[in-house]
């Protein structure tokens, strides 16, 4: 039975741009943080950029498919500033969260709007 763990920390590094596999895939990249039991984890939410991958007949997606993963990051973005009650990717930085792992891979994430 998988171990659940909720743990509470900071956003610690906020980055919108390239990164992910093999530095190909365009989105949001966070790195969470607590110095109080001592852990830190990464999360990512992002799409291969169509600069750097460049759709061709081998490839298992389209680019309609491409197009509908941006519109569902900038979306997800939108909702993420909100929550935080911020304008911009940076301001999430030290913004308060809860983890949740599921031995000790993150499985989840949320901005604790309950204490904003």
């Amino acid at each position: 039975m998988p171990e659940l763990e909720k743990r509470l920390g900071k956003i610690e590094r906020v980055k919108f741009g390239i990164g992910g596999y093999n530095d190909s895939m365009l989105g949001l990249h966070l790195t969470f943080r607590s110095d109080v039991d001592n852990w830190v984890a990464n999360y990512s939410n992002a799409t291969l950029d169509a600069e750097i991958v460049k759709w061709n007949e081998r490839c298992q997606w389209t680019e309609e498919e491409r197009d509908k993963d941006y519109a569902n990051l900038l979306r997800y973005v939108s909702k993420l500033l909100k929550d935080a009650k911020v304008d911009s990717v940076e301001k999430l930085k030290g913004i308060p969260v809860e983890v949740t792992f599921e031995n000790r891979l993150l499985k989840e994430w949320r901005i604790l709007t309950e204490v904003l």
